[in-house]
């Protein structure tokens, strides 16, 4: 049976983690450190964290791969035949990236090589995109730049948040690996390199981004408030408040929303 290692922090990440867990021998899941959550900022395992920890599986939460020597030897030393990563939001070093045989395979939540980086389902919808999607990649030492294993494609509905979207993309990301892996262990896949033409970005999200400018058209920003839920929430001043919009929508001649202090 292939030996893999699994990367991951977010929920997003879990229906990956589950469906490997059934077909490959898992070595040791890794994510991020513990994070303060809730208003007493109590630190709290990361969901895939909480998911690995309940069945057993065992746990590594390296700071960082760069500045950690020690993390990248005790990667080495668990030998793994490949590394799968989703979502684990901590950057690869080449040396990292050198350790698996079969190197390390990428489920990224988009139709590469648009929306390459830390965001890709939220910059779908404030981009208007129709459909996105899971491409299955080969890593490289570039951000999402490694040559495609297979992509799948979801449609993007006009009530869909950064939530719900990312909701079906996890298990479609998951339905893809399964789908994907056995090919490219036996080498009857052979990766494809991404079109040189369509690549854009999608950088990491920052709160002061969810700030609404009202000079925005009517659409530019039902789409944001759907792109930033869950997190950080759009927001706007009111009466020298923050007020978070939850909802809203474009009529003829008014604009209607939810809003929560």
């Amino acid at each position: 049976m292939t030996n893999l290692i699994f990367m991951g922090s977010p929920q997003f990440a879990v229906p990956t983690l589950e469906a490997l867990t059934r077909s490959y021998n898992v070595l040791a899941v890794y994510t991020q450190p513990d994070k303060p959550a809730g208003r007493g900022k109590t630190l709290t395992a990361v969901p895939v964290a909480q998911w690995a920890a309940e069945r057993g599986l065992p746990i590594y939460q390296p700071r960082s791969f760069r500045k950690d020597p020690t993390a990248i030897e005790q990667l080495r030393a668990l030998q793994p035949d490949v590394v799968v990563v989703a979502a684990y939001g901590l950057i690869l070093p080449q040396a990292v990236l050198d350790v698996p045989r079969f190197g390390c395979v990428n489920v990224h939540g988009s139709i590469l090589p648009r929306h390459r980086g830390a965001a890709p389902i939220a910059a779908a919808i404030l981009a208007g995109d129709a459909e996105t999607g899971i491409t299955i990649m080969q890593m490289d030492a570039g951000m999402d730049t490694g040559p495609m294993l297979s992509v799948g494609r979801e449609p993007i509905r006009s009530d869909d948040t950064t939530a719900s979207l990312s909701e079906r993309l996890s298990h479609l990301g998951a339905r893809l690996l399964i789908e994907t892996l056995p090919g490219y262990l036996s080498g009857a896949i052979t990766p494809q390199v991404q079109p040189s033409e369509g690549i854009t970005h999608s950088p990491k999200i920052n709160k002061a981004d969810a700030q609404i400018d009202w000079d925005r058209s009517a659409i530019e920003i039902d789409r944001m408030v759907r792109a930033y839920i869950p997190w950080p929430g759009a927001f706007t001043g009111w009466n020298g408040q923050m007020v978070k919009i939850l909802r809203v929508s474009e009529t003829a001649n008014q604009r209607t929303g939810e809003s929560a202090n």
